[in-house]
């Protein structure tokens, strides 16, 4: 992974106020919102090879 998108990420999901330092609620709806991007993705590449 690119060094500079890890460091942003980090920045982030960082959170002091936890005991592992990342904010987990943050990070869950990040991953959640990435994969729903890639669902729609997907969609969109089924329906353009259904319609080959």
């Amino acid at each position: 992974m690119d060094t500079k998108l890890y460091d942003q990420i980090a920045e982030q999901i960082h959170s002091d106020n936890s005991p592992v330092g990342i904010d987990a609620k943050k990070t869950h709806i990040i991953i959640i919102e990435k994969l729903m991007q890639i669902e729609e993705r997907l969609t969109r590449i089924e329906e353009n090879f259904l319609k080959k």
